[in-house]
């Protein structure tokens, strides 16, 4: 889209980018970049300190630290992008059948949409991992069920909006497809909705499964995960702070990177959430007539 041009002159944007895009690189090549086995135990080298064969050190069991973050990569966020893109594509497809055909459809889907958003997600999503036991898998089928619901209910808002248009009747009139339709003429001016509901939920997913896995409810030993690896680091985190650092900054800077990336692609796509210099940047024309009017 070409409001997306925009983030080229957004500095935070850029870097925030940068730091997702090498995270997600690193998290796919994690076997040919770790320098050691994740899982490989060496009771010799229990919480020695960083070393050139060991960056970041050895946790309690002799493992090497920078190799369990960049192996932490895949359940910590490629996996959580998974579980999104599966929420978002479910939630999509209820929101444009309830938003496109209105009526009795809209009336069922959003009830049922209601009846799920009527429990609050953690303790939704805490009753599947007790039902299902726990687990990497179990936890992205509660992050399914507790997210599609949500999304299905803004994207059904956004779809709404244009369902009634007259371009949208006009199409019907000459006989276009219900699902041609839909994809042509209104999954493009609901895009930026997606595109920014998707990227604002990221963050607390990512966040969701480190809190369950510290908790002992996702990731299980020796699979490594960042939240889990701060589980791991309390018993020590008076005597051996350092080893809550790699951990805990990895959260926090990719969880910012998607956060600044979340608001930029806000104000890059919508328009009116850019204000006064966004008005002149799109409609340079009418801004500068708006100008001569205002100095007549």
């Amino acid at each position: 889209m070409r409001q997306l041009t925009n983030l080229h002159h957004d500095k935070l944007a850029m870097v925030s980018l940068i730091v997702i895009f090498l995270t997600l690189l690193c998290g796919l090549f994690a076997p040919f970049i770790a320098p050691h086995d994740p899982v490989e135990v060496d009771m010799g080298l229990r919480y020695a300190p960083p070393s050139w064969d060991y960056l970041l050190g050895n946790d309690h069991l002799g493992r090497c630290i920078l190799s369990r973050i960049l192996f932490g990569i895949r359940p910590s966020v490629l996996w959580v992008l998974l579980a999104l893109a599966i929420s978002v594509v479910i939630g999509a497809i209820v929101g444009f059948l309830s938003g496109y055909f209105g009526g009795r459809v809209d009336a069922f889907l959003m009830r049922v949409c209601d009846i799920m958003l009527s429990f609050p997600g953690y303790v939704m999503a805490l009753a599947i991992i007790g039902v299902l036991g726990v687990g990497l898998e179990n936890i992205m089928i509660a992050f399914i069920v507790t997210k599609w619901a949500w999304f299905a209910r803004v994207i059904r808002t956004s779809v709404r909006q244009f369902a009634e248009s007259d371009y949208v009747r006009y199409a019907r009139v000459i006989g276009v497809g219900h699902g041609r339709i839909m994809l042509k003429h209104i999954l493009p001016v609901t895009f930026a909705d997606i595109t920014v509901i998707s990227s604002s939920s990221i963050s607390s997913m990512i966040l969701q499964i480190s809190g369950f896995s510290f908790l002992g409810l996702g990731v299980q030993a020796p699979t490594a995960e960042w939240g889990m690896m701060l589980s791991e680091a309390r018993s020590v985190m008076f005597t051996r702070p350092e080893l809550l650092l790699a951990p805990g900054f990895s959260i926090i800077i990719i969880v910012m990177a998607f956060n600044f990336l979340s608001d930029s692609l806000q104000v890059a796509l919508d328009p009116r959430s850019r204000g006064y210099k966004g008005f002149q940047e799109e409609h340079p024309v009418t801004y500068q007539r708006g100008i001569k009017k205002r100095g007549d």
